[in-house]
């Protein structure tokens, strides 16, 4: 069937309007018609062709929510009218080590939720900026927060398990000290999540003008980190620190910040690599650099789960399809908070 999206056809055009076509819901497929789909940094470096290997048409979006509209004859899981997201994967090869441990985001079969190779026109997956969506049940999430709330959930589906996975990995909660560095899309989750998990939660930023906001999502103390007496008074003290960063920066700088086996995660993607760091700031005090990538489907919907017990969304500005390329640019000069989400009904013209 054709439905309306938003895509571009080059990387170095802007996104326009176009129709794509979507496959028949097979028995075990879940028809979706789609509410709001997130804007993730990263439907930016791929749309234009930052990152290799972009196929065009391309049509991002990982953050998508809405309603089923049809089931397969072997759905059990899902009907008609229920309230349900996808996030990042709409495939795997569902028998590897990674899928079985129910880590299906580490499968090196995993299919993403757009520019991946699929039976399907036009050969790779047409993502979330579109009306409808089709995908196997088993990569379907539910959605248990109120309906006023939907347009403010999309990004937990790639923000927010991107940031919850690595502080449920390193076993965050009460009488543990979690830093989040950037206070962004990603940052701005992190700061969230770890408060509702119970640690002392201190958000580092480039810019004292952030401090106010921080405080408000939830951090217990802000360190501009340009400032090297606020820290210094923070040496050797946090067991996990959640760099959220996707520029080149310096890791040492956070990494003299862990105490004795404290690890630093990496979530953020920059285009080009960190300068490697230096590795006495790691064997002196037996400290771990980590990475960390979404979350598998088990997990994701755990994460929802919590979210909806203790009344986590993002904090998000809606705009509507025609917007798209504005709210690129604004994206790139850090001018929203804290994430763009599309209203799909106006997809429709």
């Amino acid at each position: 069937m054709l439905v309306n999206a938003y895509g571009a056809h080059a990387g170095d055009q802007p996104l326009q309007p176009l129709q794509i076509t979507r496959r028949a819901p097979g028995a075990h497929d879940v028809q979706i018609d789609i509410a709001f789909c997130g804007i993730c940094h990263s439907d930016l470096h791929q749309v234009r062709a930052e990152w290799q290997g972009t196929q065009f048409p391309c049509v991002p979006g990982h953050e998508i929510v809405g309603r089923v509209a049809a089931v397969g004859a072997h759905v059990h899981g899902f009907r008609p009218g229920d309230l349900v997201g996808i996030g990042c994967i709409v495939d795997s090869c569902k028998h590897c080590a990674d899928c079985e441990d129910g880590l299906e985001n580490y499968c090196d079969g995993m299919i993403g939720t757009y520019n991946f190779p699929t039976p399907d026109a036009p050969g790779w997956t047409l993502g979330g900026y579109s009306q409808q969506i089709v995908v196997h049940e088993r990569y379907v999430l539910r959605i248990r927060h109120p309906e006023e709330q939907l347009a403010a959930v999309a990004p937990l589906l790639c923000a927010g398990i991107t940031t919850y996975s690595p502080l449920r990995h390193w076993n965050v909660g009460p009488g543990k000290k979690v830093g989040v560095v950037g206070i962004g899309g990603l940052g701005h989750m992190g700061i969230k999540l770890a408060h509702a998990l119970g640690a002392h939660v201190v958000a580092f930023t480039t810019s004292d003008s952030k401090r106010e906001a921080a405080l408000q999502l939830g951090a217990d103390e802000v360190v501009v980190s340009r400032n090297a007496e606020e820290m210094a008074t923070h040496a050797k003290s946090f067991d996990l620190i959640l760099n959220t960063v996707a520029a080149p920066h310096d890791l040492d700088a956070f990494l003299v910040l862990l105490k004795r086996d404290g690890t630093m995660t990496l979530v953020g993607a920059p285009a080009t690599p960190h300068a490697s760091p230096n590795v006495f700031n790691l064997i002196m005090k037996r400290r771990t650099l980590a990475g960390s990538m979404i979350g598998g489907i088990a997990e994701t919907q755990e994460m929802l789960d919590f979210c909806a017990e203790h009344g986590i969304v993002a904090d998000i500005e809606l705009v509507r399809a025609d917007q798209i390329n504005d709210a690129y640019e604004r994206m790139l000069k850090g001018d929203v908070k804290y994430r763009f989400v599309i209203d799909n009904a106006t997809l429709a013209g």
